[in-house]
């Protein structure tokens, strides 16, 4: 996941890193470079207020579930964990400004060896230059644009290059990108027999990436697109889009943007233009904040035929899953989590992995980071899976999920798809 970071927040972020001292490698515990540490911390940024709050709630559960699971430590290490809000209540979603805070927060804890986040690809456009220049390891359990890692059709100019002023890799994910989430989408529509399909997006990073990995490879994949609009999130209604659309004979429609931006809106505007019109989205709705009427989301006889793609399966469909929910079960009396519970549990588990393997003499900032870097088949929750070159996992599964009768994304079933230029 996602949103927009312009040019200008991420400007002000990377300058706020010099009030804290830059990639200033002589702090104690486990800043810098080769001191031993006892004790270190890893630090979240997720938004915890907001349409994903639910989501981000279970994410987060995950996370402690690790870390209690293994006492605390990694290996002789004390590992402290604190969980930071990239949201604001006012914006009601991830903050720019927020979000620089939290960056330059963790650059200026020299204990900090690790940083968790973020969810929103746009507030990892923030934090990435800031962090980097830190030498502090990223790992996203969550953003999918294609420009944080790669140059790949749906990046932006001058991506992924402005996100590492250092010229030195310091992001790693364990979701697959757009260019992957895209062609799982494509692959649905063609298989669902949409002919014409209306693209609309809410003009953030997320959002106009991903629209633009579907225009690029429709073709490829046998899909009609009849227009990709850029939507403003904030109208007070989308009746002129719909109307457009309307004429233009779309069959099919795809909200390409989070819940966030206006996205009930525009599904209701899009039915009462075609009615028993196919509704589709990625994983920035894929939530019950958009499908389920008693969170004010979509009423029930729309949600009924929406369907959607994220980068989380059924959790017992995992190697580890059944594991991992009798746990979360058990820690937390909820036996029906959201699925990125366990990326954060995984993301969590992969960093204290990684301490344990290296030692105290490792438990700073550049060997944990060497350490992540260099993953490679390791057996998780999740599966076996690694980092290229680019920092992208190997995995490469997204789930489709339709509309239970509780009103939540159900998961329906596994779309395997590949990453072609």
């Amino acid at each position: 996941m996602r949103i927009l970071a312009s040019t200008a927040a991420v400007a002000t972020a990377a300058v706020g890193l010099a009030a804290c001292g830059g990639s200033d490698d002589e702090g104690s515990g486990g800043g810098g470079g080769g001191e031993s540490a006892s004790s270190v911390t890893v630090l979240s940024s997720l938004p915890l207020q907001g349409a994903s709050k639910d989501q981000l709630a279970a994410m987060v559960n995950g996370i402690k579930l690790a870390l209690d699971e293994n006492g605390g430590k990694a290996g002789s290490v004390s590992v402290k964990y604190q969980s930071l809000d990239d949201s604001t209540a006012q914006a009601g979603k991830w903050d720019p400004t927020q979000t620089g805070a939290n960056a330059r927060k963790a650059v200026s804890d020299k204990s900090v060896v690790a940083y968790i986040g973020e969810f929103n690809s746009g507030a990892s456009q923030i934090s990435m230059p800031v962090l980097n220049q830190a030498g502090i390891a990223q790992v996203s359990p969550a953003n999918t644009a294609v420009g944080l890692t790669t140059d790949e059709p749906g990046a932006e100019s001058g991506e992924p290059q402005k996100y590492a002023p250092t010229g030195k890799k310091t992001y790693m994910r364990i979701v697959p990108r757009d260019t992957i989430q895209g062609q799982a989408l494509l692959a649905t529509l063609k298989k669902e027999g949409c002919t014409k399909v209306a693209v609309a997006n809410d003009q953030e990073t997320y959002g106009a990436g991903l629209a633009k990995v579907m225009g690029l490879k429709a073709q490829e994949a046998g899909i009609t697109i009849t227009s990709n609009t850029g939507v403003q999130p904030d109208a007070a209604n989308f009746r002129a889009y719909a109307a457009k659309i309307k004429g233009e004979g779309a069959d099919c429609f795809v909200f390409s943007g989070v819940t966030a931006n206006g996205a009930a809106q525009i599904y209701k505007d899009v039915d009462a233009a075609i009615p028993g019109v196919k509704l589709y989205g990625p994983d920035g709705v894929c939530e019950s904040g958009l499908t389920n009427p008693g969170k004010g989301g979509l009423p029930k006889a729309l949600a009924e035929r929406f369907k959607c793609t994220v980068a989380t399966l059924e959790l017992k469909s995992y190697p580890g899953g059944n594991e991992f929910l009798t746990a979360y079960t058990k820690a937390y009396n909820d036996d029906a989590p959201d699925p990125y519970a366990i990326y954060g549990y995984e993301a969590m588990k992969l960093i204290l992995d990684t301490i344990e393997k290296g030692g105290p003499e490792k438990a700073n900032r550049a060997g944990v980071l060497e350490g992540l870097l260099a993953t490679k088949d390791r057996d998780s929750a999740l599966g076996k899976y690694g980092f290229d070159e680019n920092g992208d996992t190997t995995l490469t599964a997204y789930g489709l999920y339709e509309v239970g009768d509780d009103g939540n994304p159900k998961f329906a079933e596994q779309i395997e798809a590949t990453a072609t230029r």
